[in-house]
């Protein structure tokens, strides 16, 4: 392991509680069904000595798991991907407060809860791609999206899926529930087809013709870069791309994040581990692995991410976001999108 891991390490509670000292084990519940995660994983083990069990499903799942489980629960972190399911975590109980000065000190205000019961360790970017054969003018906004011009072009997933929800809550969180209806109001007029699929369907989409406009985070792009993704990989060259917003708010950030559970049996190794998360050796992974934005200013991004260039990240608070997720869905409802 680096020198960066093992001195964050050290100046956290594993060098001074006797209570971590005799925890043998963490128990993870993980929503992240990433197989490269293995190696943040296997990199704390060695730099600790403590043995992962991890449990892995979908968030919903792993939720009620934990509920059903109450005070005897077996988990000690909770990981998952989306602000929107972070925030159900917490309304559901099921994290405590974390007080850490290396988490403060790592990870940016706006990627914290406001209690501290979750921390954001990366990042994906929700961005614009479009068909260079189709649209001579690409939106550059997300506001753009529901603009007449693009009638009959626009494709997007379902009201359902978390990754618009959080959008449309950050549209609220900064322009107010009046201007974010008539938004989506404005993109359902737009849509090319009803809402299908998942990210990289849209990107899809845009590559063979059925789009001229689509939504998605950023890294199911990336890894059409670094690997062959049928459909997309092969057309690269007419899929253009946009960060939106660039001389407004700024492109929309998601995150995977992690919060130490209300039961955890083993809760000095789970702040240690939260404290890992935010390394630069385990923030590279994030990058490495999937694609993903670092959590942590200035560390190394893979190739291909950098790529993509520079641009201006939204920073709105991610916990305001969170608290307009169930705004966001009644909207989606009274629009009808489905």
């Amino acid at each position: 392991m680096t020198r960066t891991i093992s001195a964050l390490l050290a100046t956290s509670v594993l060098a001074g509680s006797a209570a971590m000292a005799s925890a043998q084990e963490l128990n993870i519940y993980s929503s992240r069904h990433y197989d490269t995660d293995e190696a943040l994983y296997s990199g704390f083990e060695e730099a600790t000595g403590i043995t992962i069990n991890r449990i892995e499903g979908d968030a919903d799942e792993l939720m009620a798991r934990m509920q059903a489980e109450g005070r005897n629960s077996p988990a000690d972190v909770f990981i998952t991907v989306d602000v929107s399911r972070l925030n159900r975590a917490v309304d559901a109980g099921l994290l405590q407060p974390v007080d850490s000065d290396v988490l403060e000190t790592r990870i940016p205000a706006n990627l914290q809860d406001a209690e501290n019961r979750w921390f954001g360790f990366s990042q994906r970017s929700r961005i614009i791609f479009y068909n260079t054969d189709m649209v001579d003018t690409p939106p550059a906004t997300y506001a753009d999206l529901a603009n007449p011009a693009y009638e009959g072009l626009v494709c997007i997933r379902s009201s359902t899926n978390t990754y618009n929800q959080t959008l449309l809550a950050s549209i609220i969180a900064h322009e107010g529930e009046e201007a974010a209806r008539e938004w989506a109001e404005g993109v359902v007029h737009n849509f090319a087809r009803s809402p299908q699929g998942g990210d990289t369907d849209q990107i899809r989409g845009v590559a063979s013709g059925e789009c001229g406009v689509a939504m998605s985070n950023t890294y199911y792009y990336v890894r059409a870069l670094r690997e062959q993704v049928d459909g997309v990989t092969e057309h690269l060259d007419v899929i253009g791309f946009i960060f939106p917003d660039q001389d407004g708010n700024g492109a929309h950030m998601n995150v995977s994040g992690a919060g130490v559970a209300v039961n955890a049996p083993n809760r000095d190794a789970a702040v240690a581990f939260l404290e890992y998360l935010a390394s630069d050796a385990a923030q590279v992974y994030f990058s490495s692995g999937n694609n993903e934005y670092p959590a942590v200013d200035g560390v190394e991004m893979v190739e291909e991410l950098a790529g993509l260039g520079e641009f201006v990240a939204d920073d709105v608070e991610l916990s305001d976001v969170a608290a307009n997720l169930a705004t966001a869905q009644r909207i989606f409802n009274q629009v009808g999108w489905p």
